[in-house]
């Protein structure tokens, strides 16, 4: 058993697509677009694993993302290497995403760091 993939809600599902492809080399489908419902989405293919369903649909709540909540708490990538890790993790920085956490190695061994997305989803990622 696997898991397939996920899916995240964004207001702007364009955006979420060239996050994705520029920072994880992401490979998306077509748009997908219901226009009865007004459902849009694409899948999000990587080199290895689960793929990344990204949505958008008319007149969504947007909540607060308190980083201490029930539900999805992180979504998170193995780079590879710790130096992968702190390339990219310095990129971010420099272009303006909130690094929360590292590039440090926790107490169950993982070498991470934990930054927020243009509308505040957590992102991990690891060696």
């Amino acid at each position: 058993m696997k898991i397939e993939h996920t899916a995240i809600y964004f207001n702007d599902l364009e955006k979420a697509k060239v996050f994705f492809e520029t920072y994880f080399n992401a490979t998306p489908n077509e748009l997908y677009h219901n226009p009865r419902t007004g459902f849009r989405s694409y899948f999000l293919s990587f080199e290895e694993g689960a793929r990344l369903e990204i949505m958008n649909k008319e007149q969504m709540e947007d909540l607060p993302k308190p980083l201490n909540r029930t539900g999805l708490a992180h979504l998170s990538f193995s780079l590879g290497s710790k130096e992968a890790v702190d390339q990219l993790t310095q990129r971010l920085k420099n272009d303006g995403y909130e690094v929360i956490s590292g590039p440090r190695t926790t107490g169950d061994g993982y070498y991470e760091s934990c930054f927020l997305d243009f509308e505040n989803n957590q992102i991990e990622i690891s060696e």
